[in-house]
């Protein structure tokens, strides 16, 4: 397939997605490293983005494809794409900043690191995985927003904060652990899967659905009626992965029997 060919698939594919604008920006990466014969590096990616970056090496014969998020396990991760005639070692120019504050007197949270650093007018993209520990956050960035944090993340909500560049080697590894679910539900609606899933009512999955806070193979739920199959995977921040591994028919009483897989 002609390179346009291809390039018109993918983005048709994703139009009307969340991942349409991610998809454009891979795709043209992925026609540079066809012309130059080199590589190209992405801004950090959320797992969905990711799969779009799969997508887009999969059409793309004669390029293959790297993540990295600064340590082992991290969630938002850079794709390198590269050509396979090339021979150097890029770097993925990934850094880590630690910012610290007095923790006897503010409580600061995930959130608030973010939202201060998008405050900034810093884009999403340029930040990877922000780890929170005690009166600390370690930040991973593009490399060339490092010097930038340093000098003007002072302050997060009112409390000062101090940032230092940190050593990536000083992040414990991030060991994924899996818990098997076996449930029956009452139907294969993803508030019922996520309510089974995740240890809630489905009440509060609806909730949750409502809030945004629930993601159906990393794009928005928009209705807690939509559907879910063998396969799919579901995501909520702050509570691991849930693929739905297997549907196992119907019991005497009309419930539908799956196993599940939760990934913390």
């Amino acid at each position: 397939m002609a390179g346009s060919e291809q390039k018109e698939k993918i983005i048709r594919y994703y139009k009307g997605t969340e991942g349409a604008d991610t998809a454009i920006k891979l795709v043209d990466m992925a026609e540079q490293v066809m012309r130059s014969q080199k590589f190209r590096i992405s801004g950090f990616l959320d797992l969905y983005g990711q799969e779009i970056a799969e997508t887009v090496v999969a059409n793309y014969p004669g390029i293959r494809l790297e993540f990295n998020g600064g340590y082992q396990g991290a969630e938002r991760q850079r794709a390198m794409f590269i050509d396979e005639t090339f021979g150097g070692n890029p770097s993925f120019d990934i850094v880590v900043i630690k910012a610290t504050w007095n923790g006897e007197y503010e409580h600061i949270g995930h959130r608030d690191v973010l939202g201060s650093i998008m405050g900034q007018g810093i884009e999403r993209d340029r930040i990877g995985d922000i780890i929170m520990g005690g009166a600390t956050a370690r930040i991973l960035a593009d490399k060339t927003m490092g010097a930038y944090l340093i000098d003007n993340l002072t302050q997060i909500g009112r409390t000062g904060v101090s940032c230092v560049e940190d050593d990536l080697a000083n992040i414990t590894p991030k060991e994924e652990s899996c818990k098997e679910i076996r449930a029956t539900v009452a139907s294969l609606r993803v508030d019922s899967i996520a309510a089974a899933g995740y240890g809630s009512s489905r009440s509060r999955a609806a909730s949750d659905i409502a809030a945004d806070k629930l993601k159906l193979n990393w794009q928005q739920v928009k209705n807690a009626s939509q559907s879910v199959k063998e396969g799919d995977v579901l995501s909520m921040r702050g509570r691991g992965r849930l693929e739905v591994v297997e549907v196992r028919g119907t019991t005497k009483k009309g419930r539908i029997g799956v196993l599940l897989k939760r990934y913390i």
